[in-house]
């Protein structure tokens, strides 16, 4: 199969926008592609939100994004394109030299196809272009593990959770996350329409099939089941 055969279209080139604040990076990028038969440059942007608007302008297949730019970054930026009616085929390649979760995850999230690190080869860049312009989805191969791995460890969190707290009834649920929200009885009493004797009663059964000896431990275990969470 050749080059252009890789493209969505035998008789076009994949178009493509280079969207980054550093004039050496998007220079380079411009030179290898455009070496390319089937991969041709159609503009450059140097902020998040000059790549928005000449995405709009240009309507390219792929959007190389970069993370860290000025103005608007480029998970904000990849959102906008992402939520643009008639912008629904153009697919954002996230590029960055930072490879954290929190960017994975946000970059996935705000719309993108895929995310690669700047430290790829030409190879597995120009690969990662015809991927994502055919409508897949891609991620750095160091990135794919640990992400498999941080959601195997989420889903089997989950589920030791949920199986910990199925000896709960769903009041005792309730009473348990106003717990761990530090409510005294008085107040989960107030919360729920409940006399404070019911729920000191509600905490008592909790805790028991619980295993807590104390109410600590049982906003412990509600912090740790993601019953409450940190930003509650």
């Amino acid at each position: 199969m050749n080059a252009a055969a890789a493209s969505p279209s035998a008789h076009a080139a994949i178009k493509v926008l280079v969207a980054d604040d550093e004039g050496l990076v998007r220079s380079g990028f411009k030179v290898l592609l455009d070496l390319e038969e089937d991969i041709t440059v159609v503009a450059e942007a140097t902020n998040g939100a000059e790549a928005v608007e000449r995405t709009r302008a240009t309507r390219p297949d792929v959007v190389l994004m970069d993370i860290r730019m000025p103005r608007l970054d480029g998970i904000q930026a990849t959102a906008e394109i992402a939520g643009t009616h008639g912008l629904e085929q153009v697919r954002v390649l996230i590029l960055t030299t930072y490879d954290t979760d929190e960017y994975v995850f946000d970059a996935l999230q705000a719309g993108a196809s895929g995310f690669l690190l700047k430290d790829a080869g030409p190879a597995e860049l120009l690969h990662a272009i015809r991927v994502i312009s055919a409508g897949d989805a891609l991620l750095a191969p160091r990135i794919t593990r640990r992400l498999i791995g941080q959601f195997t460890v989420q889903r089997k969190a989950a589920q030791a959770a949920e199986d910990r707290l199925a000896v709960l009834t769903q009041r005792e649920r309730e009473v348990l996350a106003l717990v761990g929200q530090g409510l005294s009885n008085g107040e989960i009493g107030i919360e729920l329409f409940l006399s404070p004797a019911t729920v000191r009663t509600h905490v008592s059964h909790a805790m028991a099939k619980l295993g807590a000896r104390d109410r600590a431990q049982l906003v412990v275990i509600a912090y740790r089941t993601g019953l409450v969470s940190p930003t509650m």
